[in-house]
């Protein structure tokens, strides 16, 4: 994995109320988490619809909007031709995983009553671009990830390795990105 940025945290929070201790990370509302718990209790089949718009911007660097939000810029690497704006298509990928596992580490760790301390993950994952996005060689052979590795770094107070082990599993089960990546998906694509 090549080195990362430390991010170095001089002070804890103290936790209100109203929030869940974890310690140096940015507090969770623990009664919005009782909520959205019991919500999703009360009505387990409900299926929410996620939507984004892509845009051509240039060569191969996209807009992606979402909500809201201001737009989610992907590009490419020199290497594909890109730009170097932003991370490619794969590299988001990975991301919206790391993010997803460390949403539901922190979540069921607030649950727990976990305080947390540390909460890092490190990704890779491989794959064969020789494809060139079906321009380049296109014998036989998979197309996406074949393999992906995460590495979790998380402290909590308290909490031995086995614990954190246990929780790891769990919330890979339950990750809707891993899933996503573990499991067929129904995929259309076809014209506006």
């Amino acid at each position: 994995m090549s080195a990362t940025p430390s991010i170095v945290l001089t002070s804890c929070l103290a936790p209100d109320p109203q929030t869940a201790p974890v310690g140096c990370l940015a507090p969770i509302d623990k009664g919005g988490l009782d909520q959205l718990i019991a919500s999703a209790r009360a009505n387990p089949n409900v299926i929410k619809t996620l939507k984004c718009k892509t845009v051509a911007e240039g060569r191969f660097r996209h807009l992606n909007f979402i909500r809201n939000l201001e737009p989610y810029i992907v590009d490419e690497p020199p290497g594909l031709l890109g730009d170097d704006t932003a991370p490619n298509p794969s590299e988001a990928t990975l991301a919206a995983l790391g993010s997803c596992i460390a949403v539901g580490l922190h979540a069921n760790a607030v649950h727990r009553g976990w305080t947390v301390r540390k909460l890092e993950l490190e990704l890779e994952g491989d794959l064969n671009i020789t494809a060139v996005w079906g321009t380049g060689d296109v014998s036989e052979k998979p197309v996406g990830f074949t393999d992906v590795r995460i590495k979790v770094d998380m402290v909590c107070d308290g909490i031995g390795p086995a614990e954190i082990d246990a929780l790891i599993a769990h919330v890979r089960k339950w990750s809707p990105v891993a899933n996503t990546f573990t499991r067929p998906v129904a995929l259309e694509v076809g014209r506006l």
